[in-house]
């Protein structure tokens, strides 16, 4: 499931997210079919998501490339790790950073901050997103490891 065999084997079947990651997590890939949610500066909705069954989904966030509040942090990366969710990928920051690369959880984030969201429940959930040059849609699937992020409508997990 490496990305680099997808690129080479699949080609334009899987598409390109062109942004700068940060890879956290012992969890250095993972896959999976995609589940969203669209909040800004505002954890409260995504956290909510992520307690109920990840069912071996991908949390994909669209948080506004917001580097100014953390999405998540370590206290949410262990309801990662214990609800079954394959991965997460936020297109913002996360806090604990340390504590979350200890962890048997993989995220992708823009940039790490130690200051905490807001706690409104502001967002939306299961809408397609898009960023990084490209749309992410709930019912297609992700594939995360050192090398990037891909995106496309076919599992090719074995």
């Amino acid at each position: 499931m490496k990305t680099a065999d997808l690129v080479d084997a699949y080609g334009e079947d899987v598409r390109f997210c062109d942004l700068p990651f940060i890879k956290l997590g012992r969890r250095k890939l993972f896959g999976g079919p995609i589940h969203t949610v669209k909040c800004f500066e505002d954890n409260a909705l995504l956290k909510a998501e992520l307690q109920k069954p990840g069912e071996g989904r991908v949390m994909v966030v669209d948080g506004g490339g917001s580097t100014r509040f953390a999405l998540l942090g370590d206290q949410i990366a262990l309801i990662v790790k214990e609800n079954g969710w394959a991965g997460v990928v936020i297109n913002g920051s996360v806090r604990d950073s340390a504590d979350i690369n200890e962890m048997d959880v993989g995220v992708f984030c823009l940039a790490t901050t130690p200051k905490k969201s807001s706690k409104d429940g502001a967002g939306k959930v299961g809408a397609p997103v898009s960023f990084g040059g490209v749309a992410f849609s709930p019912g297609e699937f992700v594939y995360a490891d050192h090398d990037g992020l891909l995106v496309s409508k076919y599992d090719y997990r074995c």
